[in-house]
């Protein structure tokens, strides 16, 4: 799949994999600040996200591929991978599958084990669902719909940026719905495998999430025998947007060491 991509800087490489509902755009100011450290930041939509294409196809296995032929195609050689949530799950499940292609990865905010289905995934896609774009015509209209479902300003302004101007006074989601209800319990699914990731790692937990516990330290390290599991306190899931400066910090120097 020929995916939708934003890069900046020259240097080696860095591919950054947003997470569910999420879109290349959301990476935008990070992936600058990193070009000027000097870095090649690649920024991909995922499929059926942005403006990549859709496909009913939506599980683990089909974005690693599409990781590896996004590789390929734009001939990235030892890149460092940068995964947020669904992101992360699909960089650990690349390293373990591919390890001499890249040369570090850092994981945010996800573990390898299973998860049961979460609710605030349920009311983000009913919260979507419901709003008839026949009777809009503003993105503060949509906002103001999603209060009751998402009543979350921060997450409703992540999910807003799905929003498009399918017509000249239309507006529409670009995030491929079907695919995602009919496959999410596919993105639940955990990384089960003796494979080891012998490279550099980095993991970054928020300190208010429970997607990374301390019981899941023990496989990360089986797994990732290198890494590193930091935690960003009095952070959420979305740790990079909340704690931007120490996210950047953390994650720059971790590039930097040999």
């Amino acid at each position: 799949m020929k995916l939708f991509y934003r890069t900046f800087g020259e240097g080696p490489a860095v591919i950054i994999l947003h997470g569910l509902f999420g879109i290349s755009d959301n990476w935008v100011s990070f992936g600058k600040n990193l070009a000027e450290q000097g870095y090649q930041v690649y920024i991909p939509d995922q499929r059926n996200h942005g403006q990549s294409p859709h496909s009913p196809v939506f599980n683990y296995l089909a974005l690693t591929d599409d990781l590896y032929e996004f590789m390929e195609d734009h001939k990235i050689e030892n890149p460092i991978i940068i995964g947020h949530s669904m992101g992360g799950k699909v960089s650990a499940r690349f390293a373990l599958e591919n390890s001499e292609l890249i040369k570090k990865v850092v994981i945010i905010d996800i573990s390898l084990r299973a998860y049961p289905s979460r609710n605030s995934h349920a009311k983000i896609i009913d919260g979507m669902r419901r709003i008839n774009f026949d009777m809009v015509n503003s993105r503060t209209e949509v906002d103001m719909l999603l209060t009751e479902r998402i009543p979350d300003f921060r997450i409703r302004q992540f999910i807003l940026k799905n929003l498009y101007w399918k017509e000249k006074d239309k507006l529409a989601w670009r995030i491929n719905f079907e695919a995602i209800c009919e496959n999410l319990n596919e993105l639940f699914d955990g990384i089960d495998t003796i494979d080891r990731f012998n490279k550099p790692a980095l993991f970054i937990k928020g300190g208010l999430s429970d997607y990374i516990l301390p019981e899941d330290y023990p496989t990360i390290k089986y797994n990732f025998p290198n890494a590193e599991i930091v935690t960003i306190e009095n952070t959420s899931h979305w740790v990079h947007a909340e704690a931007p400066e120490k996210f950047s910090e953390l994650v720059f120097d971790f590039l930097k060491k040999n």
